[in-house]
């Protein structure tokens, strides 16, 4: 691994991209698909969808309930998730992220680390466009364990295929333990994102920086991994 070279590694759900916008685009692929089915309203399943989402306060059992609540065989649970986890995302990475990117480019190896089932995964990134964006993407389930971050071994990969030390890394991502814990065990520096969270106030984490916006990460970034030294021959 090169000493002059630096990575930003990013998380990608809830930190690239909110996480609510999958759930949505997931939610409604289920709902046209039931009204094909049986004629259920479409408007009617995604507002069950989305209201036992936002009462969960995260992805879990919304199927389920849709299920329970509109009176559907349990029978077709395992073929309404195949729908929600299969299905083409309705998503696009926002101008201003992606500037950060291109900003990010001329001076940083850009890679993405991620948990999740690895097709689901790579759908939303080929949605986003991230692909020509970054140098390297690293499903976690797919290292170690299989169990994904916090494990270090997702982590040691990512830096592995940047070709950059852990020690010169910067990740990026919204979760205490996942991100920012896994990160730092191997010797990471490490910035928790708190632009999708909802909240403005304080968060309690052991990260080296805050950022509530994506733009701040190159001015962090830079000041958490300065640029090598350039020693003359």
């Amino acid at each position: 691994m090169r000493p002059d070279v630096r990575a930003v590694v990013f998380d990608l759900d809830d930190t690239l991209y909110p996480m609510r916008r999958y759930s949505h685009s997931a939610f409604t692929a289920v709902a046209t698909h039931l009204h094909r089915r049986c004629g259920l309203r479409p408007g009617r399943s995604l507002e069950i969808l989305m209201g036992s989402l936002d009462a969960d306060g995260g992805p879990g059992h919304e199927i389920d309930r849709l299920i329970d609540l509109c009176g559907l065989p349990s029978s077709w649970l395992p073929e309404l998730v195949m729908v929600s986890r299969n299905h083409e995302p309705a998503l696009r990475l926002s101008r201003g992220i992606r500037r950060v990117l291109l900003a990010l480019r001329d001076s940083w190896q850009i890679g993405i680390l991620t948990n999740g089932i690895p097709e689901v995964q790579a759908r939303k990134i080929r949605a986003l466009g991230l692909g020509p964006l970054v140098d390297a993407v690293v499903f976690a389930t797919e290292h170690g364990s299989g169990v994904g971050k916090p494990e270090a071994a997702p982590f040691v990969e990512i830096s592995r295929r940047l070709g950059v030390d852990p020690a010169r890394t910067v990740f990026v991502g919204d979760d205490e333990a996942r991100d920012v814990a896994g990160a730092s065990a191997v010797g990471m520096r490490t910035i928790r994102v708190t632009t999708w969270s909802g909240s403005r106030a304080a968060v309690a984490t052991e990260a080296d920086a805050v950022a509530r916006s994506l733009v701040r990460i190159p001015e962090l970034a830079d000041g958490l991994v300065g640029k090598a030294a350039v020693h003359a021959a």
